[in-house]
């Protein structure tokens, strides 16, 4: 018994003596966590700039992607000017390596808008659609064309033989029989056919010298074309009298169409030659060395027997030489003392 609690009391003591043994234990230190450097951040000294778009690259005048346009004059039918315009523009893209492409607008004053709009870049204009155009800042001229031999023309008073007017031109002398004020002034109160507004010899022209005597006619019927002006006449019923270039009578279709259109239309009176003949005209934005170039090409077409046949079919064309804006100057003044006023049809 004595035993026992003996060794009770020693495990008493020893347990104790544990304690007191761990108790003075110093406390575990954690081991710290690794630290990391903060981290260094940059601050623009500039704003981040947009990325550019890249331009698209421009596509160069005169590839096959960006034509160069040729407009034709509607004073003839549509399907010879097409026709002959392309056998033209075919010798041109030969000679420069240019894609060229041919259109008619339906009219001169679209064919000046066609210009300013960049739907054109070659010009074929008459004369007063040029000095329009030229004012509006849509085309400076390159190249004026000639007719038998002439860089200037006239225009015609004609009729039907059967209309009772008296002609005062004598196709056998090839002069006028009487002045203006005599030979027009049968036309009061007649019925005109014209052209367009902006044809020289197929309205200004003829209007100014009826205007200077003051002749006053019906309401006029514009038809579009001087073969047109023509047919009008050749068929009666729509007009008294028109006025042409001279000599539209001649033109092939007319010829092959109405044999005897020279004897059916006759000449009333003629104008002396003060119209510049019709041009070849450049839009701005059709660079100088590019004029130069087709220039030189449009003279050499000139020199070859295909290229004379092309432009023979374009208004009678004969030949083609070089001129600026200048060679309009006296045109210019006769327009403003017949008093047909330019800035009316400039809009």
């Amino acid at each position: 018994m004595k035993g026992t609690r003996f060794l009770q009391f020693v495990l008493g003591v020893l347990v104790v003596l544990a304690m007191a043994l761990t108790a003075c234990q110093p406390a575990a230190t954690p081991t710290p966590e690794p630290t990391q450097p903060p981290t260094q951040v940059e601050i623009p000294t500039t704003p981040p700039q947009p990325t550019a778009t890249p331009e698209p690259t421009a596509v160069p005048l005169g590839s096959p992607e960006n034509p160069i346009i040729m407009a034709l004059a509607p004073s003839a039918t549509a399907q010879e000017l097409i026709a002959s315009g392309e056998a033209i523009a075919k010798q041109l893209s030969d000679l420069t390596g240019y894609t060229i492409k041919t259109t008619v607008p339906n009219s001169y004053g679209a064919l000046v808008e066609a210009m300013g709009a960049g739907n054109a870049h070659i010009g074929w204009l008459p004369p007063f659609a040029y000095v329009v155009a030229h004012q509006k800042g849509y085309a400076d001229v390159g190249l004026i064309t000639l007719r038998f031999g002439a860089d200037h023309y006239g225009a015609q008073f004609i009729a039907h033989v059967d209309s009772g007017f008296t002609p005062y031109f004598d196709p056998q002398t090839n002069q006028n029989t009487a002045d203006a004020a005599t030979a027009l002034a049968q036309f009061e109160g007649k019925k005109p056919c014209w052209t367009d507004p902006l044809s020289s010899s197929g309205y200004v022209i003829p209007v100014g010298f009826l205007n200077k005597y003051g002749i006053k006619t019906q309401a006029a019927a514009f038809v579009q074309g001087h073969p047109t002006v023509v047919r009008a006449l050749y068929a009666k019923g729509i007009c008294d009298f028109g006025a042409t270039f001279i000599d539209a009578r001649t033109s092939s279709a007319l010829q092959k169409d109405l044999p005897d259109v020279m004897d059916k239309i006759v000449v009333i009176w003629r104008t002396d030659p003060v119209i510049p003949n019709d041009n070849v005209s450049y839009a701005p934005t059709v660079p100088e060395d590019m004029r130069a170039k087709l220039n030189e090409a449009f003279l050499k077409i000139a020199e070859t027997e295909e290229g004379k046949a092309a432009l023979k079919a374009v208004y009678q064309i004969e030949g083609l030489k070089v001129v600026d804006d200048t060679f309009y100057d006296e045109f210019r003044v006769y327009l403003e003392a017949s008093g047909v006023d330019v800035t009316s049809l400039v809009k």
